[in-house]
């Protein structure tokens, strides 16, 4: 029988003796085979991920699912929520005829749960403040915030080269405006140009514009102290792995900000980890929703430090799942790295929809079941093509899974939950507050105050010189004549006429006495 074929394939292509977790069952001739199991082992999760899908085909509810295995298996996760409808996760899910019908067919028990959660935000009115430091972000990943050129980026980057080697912390946009100011109009200018290179005034310009952009659009406030930790993200509740929400509902217009923001904090995780190996479970799994939103516009740069953290940060246990509409959404050098693909329907109405879809059935393997070509465009909601990585990292049979539903609440908390949620939180009290320490803005303003008074003692002390160089002129001429042969002499007749004045003299008396013999 051709159901019991696909069963065995099915079986044998995705059964693991490693811990795994459970996606659902596969179909074959439109029936859903329970039998048919499909999961995925938790070893090769690290291979990272992809999941595509059409506006409303079920990626949010498959993204759930993944996040909610992977919690109860001990394994923390990370997640923006793009509408603000993936806090539910901390509450029970609630049973109606869908999920029971779902999972009836599926022949399995469907348990209501609750999972640990932890909500962020970047505006910190949603959730725990998430901070980053300027230095932190580095200049590549703020070239794509403010979208600067080849000349700009280059600008940016003798700034953060300056604050490194002067020991200047960069801390938020104060002190990079202040860190820029000082080197194109201020005292550093003349410093920088044989080490560094000048700065234009023109380019400053542009650059500060940007910053003071940014600033008014409220997005500054990610940029500073309490940084956010990342062994935050490591943490485990009664022997579940947290699930960290990024709530970006309110900056929903600023997407190059948290797609960007996420990067960063990939790229700190790899950084600090230690190596790993390979790991029966991964340490944390990282999503990326809306995955395009991170690529769209990006600079060669930047799509360097993507592949570079996408190629090494397995090697930390750490798993990336990218989540987008369209397979093409991926640059091809990071979709090679992604072993593991659940694909949801894909709407070919267009020329170009037909031509992606032809595209994405090109990266599956080929099955002896399907017309893959038609099956991607009949796909229901909660219905996706999937290949894995075994736990020998082959990749596995191609099959259409009909999806597990996720245990917990399928929406959002209700306001008063929300509020619950955040004030029963420690993370939310400790990054609540932001904290202004002594960084670039004060060494350079301290530094330029001094300047400017040593500068004023200066002017001040050549505006003394003349004065005290005439009084010695003055004493210097008087000393001059004083000491000249004729002055001498001049001063000895004085003298002499003064003292005799007062004694007598012998020549007086000699002159007095000649006077009176005459007479």
């Amino acid at each position: 029988m051709p159901n019991e074929k696909f069963r065995e394939a099915i079986l044998k292509s995705y059964t693991s003796n490693l811990p795994s977790i459970y996606l659902g069952a596969g179909i074959c001739n439109n029936e859903i085979i329970a039998g048919a199991k499909v999961n995925l082992p938790m070893r090769m999760m690290n291979r990272h991920g992809l999941v595509t899908g059409a506006t409303g085909s079920g990626k949010t509810r498959t993204l759930q699912l993944l996040a909610e295995q992977l919690s109860a298996a001990g394994v923390p996760v990370f997640m923006p929520d793009m509408k603000g409808d993936l806090s539910g996760m901390a509450k029970e899910g609630s049973v109606n005829d869908k999920i029971n019908e779902r999972v009836q067919a599926l022949g399995i028990t469907y348990t209501p749960t609750a999972f640990p959660v932890e909500i962020y935000s970047l505006s910190g009115k949603l959730g725990a403040q998430m901070r980053a430091t300027v230095t932190e972000f580095g200049p590549t990943l703020l070239t794509k915030i403010l979208e600067l050129n080849d000349t700009q980026s280059g600008v940016l980057n003798i700034l953060f080269k300056y604050a490194d080697d002067k020991n200047l912390p960069i801390v938020d946009f104060n002190d990079l405006k202040k860190v820029l100011n000082y080197l194109t109009e201020g005292p550093g200018a003349a410093e920088i140009k044989s080490d560094y290179g000048k700065i234009s005034s023109a380019t400053a310009s542009t650059i500060l514009r940007k910053i003071v952009a940014l600033e008014q659009q409220g997005v500054d406030q990610i940029f500073g102290e309490t940084s956010f930790d990342i062994e935050d993200l490591f943490q485990k509740v009664d022997g579940k792995g947290v699930i960290s929400l990024l709530n970006v509902a309110d900056i929903q217009s600023q997407p190059a900000i948290f797609s960007t923001f996420m990067l960063a904090l990939l790229a700190e995780i790899y950084q600090r980890l230690p190596e790993a190996g390979d790991l029966d479970k991964p340490k944390l799994i990282f999503f990326l929703d809306e995955a395009h939103l991170l690529f769209k516009d990006a600079p060669k740069a930047f799509l360097d430090q993507i592949d570079q953290v996408v190629r090494l940060i397995r090697s930390k246990g750490v798993g990336i799942f990218f989540c987008t509409q369209l397979t093409q959404d991926v640059p091809p050098s990071v979709l090679a790295q992604l072993g593991n693909r659940v694909h949801h329907v894909i709407r070919a109405f267009t020329p170009n929809d037909v031509k992606a879809l032809k595209e994405t059935i090109k990266t599956f393997p080929k099955s002896e079941f399907y017309d893959m070509e038609q099956q991607f465009t009949q796909l229901g909601t909660g219905q996706a093509f999937i290949t894995v990585l075994n736990e020998k990292g082959v990749p596995t049979e191609t099959v259409v899974t009909h999806l597990a539903p996720p245990a917990s609440f399928m929406g959002p908390l209700s306001d008063s939950e929300y509020k619950n949620q955040l004030n029963q939180s420690d993370l939310y009290k400790k990054y609540k507050d932001a904290v202004d320490p002594q960084s670039a803005f004060e060494i350079l303003s301290e530094r330029m105050q001094k300047e400017e008074e040593e500068e004023a003692e200066e002017k001040a002390s050549k505006a003394e010189a003349p004065k005290r160089t005439s009084r010695k002129q003055e004493k210097s001429t008087l000393e001059e004549v004083m000491s000249s042969p004729v002055a001498k002499q001049v001063g000895r007749e004085l003298m002499r006429g003064v003292f005799g004045m007062l004694f007598g003299t012998t020549t007086t008396r000699r002159s007095s006495r000649k006077r009176s013999s005459i007479f």
